[in-house]
């Protein structure tokens, strides 16, 4: 399977987008595709932030950064009343 160019994902999501405003989404696909889409989205940040994490020397700053992205892909992850769960630091 390839990955969806931009033009097609873009596509994609508009479609998407419309049929959750219209009360279509029978089988849940665009809710699907949204959240997943704006998931990936908060992890491609946690990859920016490692990468410039390991490029930077390891600083104090960036390792904020990091875990902060972490954090907030953490909470991206959990369902509708999940608890969040403490991870050490």
């Amino acid at each position: 399977m390839g990955i969806p160019t931009k033009e097609e994902l873009k596509t994609a999501l508009k479609y998407a987008a419309l049929l959750r405003e219209h009360g279509e989404d029978t089988y849940y696909l665009a809710k699907c595709l949204l959240n997943l889409n704006y998931r990936m989205k908060i992890y491609e940040d946690v990859l920016d932030k490692a990468d410039l994490y390991l490029h930077s020397g390891e600083g104090a700053q960036e390792h904020a950064m990091l875990s902060n992205a972490i954090k907030l892909a953490r909470q991206a992850s959990l369902g509708p009343g999940e608890p969040e769960e403490e991870v050490p630091t």
